[in-house]
């Protein structure tokens, strides 16, 4: 399907790249692309439902302030370009829902980092994109608004929690979207969209203005059709920021332009197969096309071992609900949020605000959390899983005494059929065991489309060291080169 545009066609599933190269040319406006991507949402988002909000009138008006700065000649690296933003971000002009009654109509006073750094950059919000309630969740149906569905078979989920941002790229409504990554949340549906996601060091991009799910895990990071256009938003988005603790300051290892990552691969890496990674997993079939093109490339392969892996995911969820059971406390009905109506007494103002606001993966995640930091079980579970953390951070760390990079699937399996695990919360939670490590260590990863199942995309995921963003980024460019997964469209969006 095409975009119409002043008697010149552009395709919905362009790159950011190709689109800049059309603005800077004035080949068309910025707001004749935006209008064109507002209108095929309008029309065909209804069978999708990866959009909460759009404010056609803040768009267009973002996109008219663009095309002046273009006619002035002023051009930074997004003037003009539109994106899309998970609505986990606090946005100024725009209400912030977190998948959630709870703040169904909460409008912030201010940008998150990530908001404020793109459009300074130029950028054009096309709409806050449906997401996992308070990003719990791993296919997007836990959501408030309503499931999200995969634009390559409507019958299935698109991943979660950042599932909307990854099905509107899929579907063409957007060139590119943000998202959040607390155990897998950007890579596991980039994997099931057949698209490229990256999740950032741990404190590489900032996390002010981005609503809190687990501290210690949450990073935001880019959803696109490719791992250069996820380069250059990644540029954008990263650095430090003094409104964020948890944010690295770091000049040497932090603001490098990533946009010349390309440039920057070895001759020759070593890259890393875990055993434990490819056990019970249906997506290794994927990967056996990227070893071929690796070894062509002229890097070396080798086996290696993880061996607290299997500890991850009981680890994981142990941190997270801890951490999410203090963040969420703050929802209580009477500073912001939802509020019950004619409460009884303060008791009773809190228990029916978060009772009728929060959905049943929220609750069941505060209740883990609270008892698992609850006296007599503090140590017995928070404490050891903390202590199952360290190992598995040593894990990497040993590894990659030996290694560059390490290759593994994203995702035990193909996208998952709707309703099929929501009612089986453990199940639901294995769908994350190739990614939860990495947020566990901090590290940074990618996934990106190597090749199909049944019709149905499968990822490919690289884990580096911290702060080789570089070295992912480059990697996933030269295979991008040689393979055309990334390019492939799902047919009744295309």
């Amino acid at each position: 399907m095409s975009l119409k545009l002043s008697n010149n066609s552009v395709r919905s599933f362009s790159t950011i790249k190709d689109l800049q190269g059309l603005l800077r040319k004035k080949e068309l406006s910025s707001k004749e692309l935006v209008t064109s991507y507002l209108d095929k949402i309008q029309k065909e988002d209804d069978s999708i439902n990866s959009f909460i909000t759009i404010d056609r009138e803040f768009s267009l008006k973002q996109a008219e302030d663009a095309d002046t700065q273009i006619a002035k000649g002023v051009v930074t690296p997004m003037t003009g370009i539109p994106i899309a933003h998970k609505d986990i971000f606090c946005t100024k002009e725009l209400q912030t829902t977190c998948g959630s009654r709870m703040l169904q109509n909460f409008m912030p006073p201010y940008d998150a980092t990530v908001i404020a750094k793109l459009n300074n950059s130029g950028a054009v919000i096309l709409g806050k994109t449906n997401m996992d309630e308070f990003a719990m969740g791993s296919s997007n149906e836990t959501s408030f608004f309503g499931a999200v569905k995969n634009p390559w078979d409507l019958s299935r989920v698109p991943g979660g929690s950042s599932g909307g941002s990854a099905a509107a790229v899929a579907a063409g409504f957007a060139p590119a979207a943000t998202g959040t990554d607390t155990g897998g949340s950007i890579r596991q549906p980039a994997s099931f969209c057949g698209l490229t996601g990256l999740k950032p060091t741990y404190g590489s991009v900032s996390r002010y203005g981005m609503v809190a799910f687990a501290s210690s895990l949450d990073q935001a990071g880019p959803i696109c059709r490719n791992a250069e256009d996820a380069s250059l938003l990644f540029n954008i988005m990263s650095g430090f920021d003094p409104m964020d603790s948890t944010s690295i300051n770091s000049i040497d290892e932090v603001a490098k332009d990533f946009s010349s990552s390309q440039d920057e691969t070895p001759q020759k890496i070593t890259i890393g197969l875990p055993e434990t990674y490819f056990e019970n997993s249906e997506s290794d079939i994927g990967l056996v096309e990227i070893r071929s093109q690796l070894e062509k490339l002229g890097h070396r392969i080798v086996d290696i071992e993880l061996p607290n892996i299997k500890a991850a995911i009981a680890a994981y969820y142990v941190i997270a609900s801890a951490e999410a059971s203090t963040n969420l406390s703050r929802y209580d009905g009477v500073r912001f949020g939802y509020r019950c109506e004619k409460p009884q007494s303060i008791e009773d103002l809190y228990t029916r605000s978060r009772s009728e606001a929060f959905g049943a993966e929220v609750k069941r995640r505060i209740l883990t959390g609270t008892y698992a930091l609850s006296v007599g079980y503090f140590d017995e579970y928070y404490i050891k899983a903390q202590k199952v953390r360290r190992l598995i951070s040593q894990d990497f760390k040993q590894a990659f005494n030996e290694v560059d990079l390490i290759l593994t699937p994203t995702t035990p399996g193909t996208a998952f059929e709707l309703n099929s695990l929501i009612e089986d919360p453990i199940k639901m939670y294995q769908q994350d065991l190739y990614t939860v490590p990495v947020n566990l260590a901090g590290l940074p990863a990618i996934s990106i489309p190597c090749g199909f199942r049944a019709g149905m995309p499968i990822g490919a995921q690289f884990i580096a060291p911290a702060f080789r963003e570089n070295t992912l980024l480059a990697i996933s460019m030269k295979i991008q080169e040689i393979t055309d997964f990334h390019q492939q469209l799902p047919a009744g969006f295309s």
